[in-house]
């Protein structure tokens, strides 16, 4: 039963590649009722979600037991207080329970806003504040429970706390409430329109904003997990992700479920490649999708026994070529790049299989006309670097971009600005029409006249055996306005000095032109990151 069918209309080229979806909807459209619960009714025991752990707990779910499991913990809030509009925070890492919660939450009406375990006692408040959450859901884990009971004296808009097993007196016993609670309800009055879901960027510069996305947020993700992860029906897609961030949206939930996919999850705490390659065989995971920095872990172990692997597909950050070429003499499979934002979903990806443009983010997505943008507010042409940008097709709105920036209108108007979103990132558009990313607007190194993406730099310099990890950014010089400063973590088998210093630089100078080159060397124990693994360039450069 290929329920995405009827949300959209697939327009083929004379080849049979798609060259255009549109979602179609009614305006009461609501993943809970429309896609969970027909599977439900429908084909009630069609497996939904694989969840195992690393102590070898192992729970399979069907598409029935979701819809009534989602319909108790509706009950659930209900009986709580909690109605259409109010905001509910999820700290459920990877546990199942994620799941049927943020199903109810959709049947709802009530904004489900996830974040990562890993957030502080000023983190939570910052968001609890901003968003005016009224209930949160935890997992039962000690130190996330004590933040949270700190978090509550700070903040008089958290009425309730719940916890997936019973903790203490601070926070109901939701899987008590849950068993409870009765397995039917009446549809709530809930529209296509209404806003779904509050994602907080992970605030590289300033603080994290909220990113609003309405109810046909998941129908855009038909292209993600169809046309770029591969995902089919009865298959079972795998993608790495923690349950606090969008990327669970992309790939643990909505566009696998309406293709008629499982997803596997697995519920680690420490990332082991080798425990990733056996979840991966054990279950017979059908399509993948991890993080650059899975990846690199992979090839560095020397995963090959991937056989049941369809696609592999990656996103999140540039990957250097060394991984790509490695992955592949490992595995004999490509690794299929793409890109998008919080604010989004897919914007860019390699549809095309057959084509070898390895470390492109690809073409645009069917579903958008994406373009680059110079500074002069031209389109940038073959050869030339602009600003990642979606032009609405025919003015209208685009399913999958978000709605509001929470309580920052001005944000939104200017990322909105001449009617086009602009999303912050350049991209160098070669002769085929393939994106190639260049960096941040914001980290865009301008030296002698030139402007010098990062990222070409960092995987020349990425090369070097002496290199664990990298940044590059720009930094005041008299002569060229920038100069370019490297900053590397060291493997362990090196030792820091200006000998090894000079002879990164040679390595990377004698593998780029010279207005690209590196001027500056410099070893640190670690690079400054977000929590969500993303390096500040802003702290090196006023380091």
């Amino acid at each position: 039963m290929s329920i995405y069918k009827e949300y959209c209309e697939e327009i083929f080229d004379e080849s049979g590649k798609l060259k255009d979806l549109r979602v179609k909807y009614d305006p009461d459209f609501n993943f809970g009722y429309d896609v969970v619960d027909r599977y439900g009714k429908e084909e009630p025991y069609k497996t939904a979600l694989v969840w195992c752990c690393p102590d070898g707990e192992e729970r399979i779910f069907t598409f029935k037991e979701i819809m009534e499991l989602s319909n108790k913990a509706l009950n659930v809030f209900k009986s709580y207080g909690i109605k259409k509009g109010d905001k509910v925070m999820t700290v459920l890492k990877r546990r199942y329970e994620y799941w049927y919660v943020s199903v109810a939450l959709h049947k709802l009406g009530a904004l489900i806003v996830p974040v990562t375990h890993m957030l502080t006692e000023e983190d939570l408040a910052y968001r609890i504040k901003s968003a005016n959450i009224k209930a949160a859901i935890s997992v039962t884990d000690k130190e996330v429970c004590d933040k949270l009971k700190t978090v509550k004296n700070m903040c008089s808009e958290l009425e309730v706390m719940f916890s997936v097993k019973k903790t203490d007196d601070c926070f109901v016993d939701f899987e008590k409430e849950v068993d409870n609670a009765s397995p039917v309800c009446d549809r709530e009055e809930v529209y296509a329109a209404d806003a779904m879901a509050i994602y907080f960027t992970s605030g590289t510069t300033g603080q994290p904003k909220g990113v609003i996305h309405d109810n046909t947020y998941p129908l855009a993700h038909i292209v993600t997990a169809k046309y770029w992860q591969g995902a089919e029906e009865n298959g079972l897609h795998f993608t790495v992700a923690e349950t606090g961030w969008a990327k669970t949206s992309w790939g643990k939930i909505y566009g696998q479920w309406l293709v008629g996919s499982a997803v596997m999850v697995f519920d680690f705490d420490n990332f082991d490649p080798r425990q990733i390659e056996t979840i991966i065989n054990r279950y017979n995971v059908t399509t993948f999708c991890a993080p650059p920095t899975i990846y690199r872990y992979m090839v560095m172990k020397n995963i090959t026994d991937l056989k049941c692997l369809k696609k592999a597909v990656t996103a999140g950050e540039a990957l250097g070529k060394d991984v790509f070429d490695k992955f592949r003499k490992l595995t004999g499979m490509d690794l299929i790049e793409g890109y998008g934002q919080t604010e989004t979903t897919l914007l860019l990806a390699n549809f095309d299989d057959r084509i070898d443009k390895t470390g492109s983010m690809g073409k645009p997505s069917p579903m958008y006309d994406v373009k680059a943008v110079k500074e002069d507010g031209s389109f940038a042409g073959a050869g030339e670097v602009g600003e990642i940008v979606v032009i609405p097709k025919e003015g209208k709105k685009q399913t999958g971009v978000f709605c509001a920036y929470h309580e920052n209108p001005q944000m939104y108007e200017h990322v909105w600005r001449n009617g086009i979103y602009h999303t912050g990132d350049s991209a160098r558009i070669d002769e085929d029409g393939y994106f190639w990313f260049e960096g941040r607007i914001d980290d865009v190194i301008k030296t002698g006249g030139y402007r010098v993406g990062p990222f070409e730099i960092e995987s020349v310099l990425s090369l070097h055996p002496a290199v664990v990890e990298c940044s590059v950014v720009g930094v005041p010089d008299p002569s060229r306005g920038q100069a370019i400063k490297a900053v590397a973590v060291l493997d362990p088998a090196y030792e820091a000095s200006k000998e090894l210093q000079k002879e990164i630089k040679e390595f990377c100078n004698t593998r780029l032109a010279e207005y690209k080159w590196v001027r500056i060397v410099e070893f640190v124990k670690e690079l400054p990151k977000t929590i969500s693994g993303k390096t500040i360039k802003s702290k090196i450069r006023h380091e």
